[in-house]
């Protein structure tokens, strides 16, 4: 059997049941002796609380006086911070600004600026370019500038080969390990 809320059984007691709710716990209370015992227990304190408020000690009025200006004071403490709120929102500051729109021009300008240099550098002929095989390894010499893959483990037996494009490569075992180490060097 399911009771019904201690809710349910006080508003049964004071009468502010709807109809069909107040039918339900009727035939409730019919029975269970332990919800009639419920309601009337509610019925007894509602007689006695009118007792209660006759009490001089208790200022009810300020009481009450009190607790409407806490409510209307609260009531304004939102509506200002809800108006700061509003202030302080990104949503009202503009999204392009002059400074923000100059930054944003000046940043897309040095990108392309990059982009063009970078683009437009000045190419290496492959004529300028030697690749060559050295006693410690493969190199690319370019001027006085030069690029290599050297055999620093000491391998005696290295093989080269060359490709008609420019290209060079060397392969050796290494000594202490045993690995096969292939490298190659492009001119482009």
């Amino acid at each position: 059997m399911k009771h019904p809320s201690q809710e349910i059984l006080a508003l049964q007691a004071s009468g502010d049941l709807g109809p069909v709710a107040r039918w339900k716990t009727a035939r409730h209370l019919k029975g269970c002796p332990s919800c009639r015992d419920e309601v009337a227990a509610y019925a007894e304190m509602r007689e006695i609380l009118p007792e209660l408020s006759q009490i001089p000690e208790v200022p009810w009025n300020r009481i009450a006086a009190e607790m409407r200006a806490n409510i209307h004071l609260g009531l304004v403490a939102g509506a200002c911070v809800r108006e700061n709120a509003a202030q302080a929102s990104p949503l009202s500051v503009p999204l392009f600004g002059a400074a923000r729109a100059m930054l944003a021009f000046g940043g897309v300008l040095a990108v392309l600026v990059a982009g063009f240099v970078l683009q437009h550098a000045a190419p290496v002929s492959a004529a300028e370019a030697v690749v060559q095989a050295t006693s410690k390894g493969v190199q690319r010499r370019v001027g006085d500038q030069t690029f290599g893959l050297m055999n620093s483990t000491g391998a005696r037996d290295v093989t080269y080969s060359v490709n008609a494009q420019g290209s060079m490569g060397a392969r050796y075992v290494d000594p202490e390990t045993g690995n096969v180490t292939m490298t190659k060097v492009y001119v482009e």
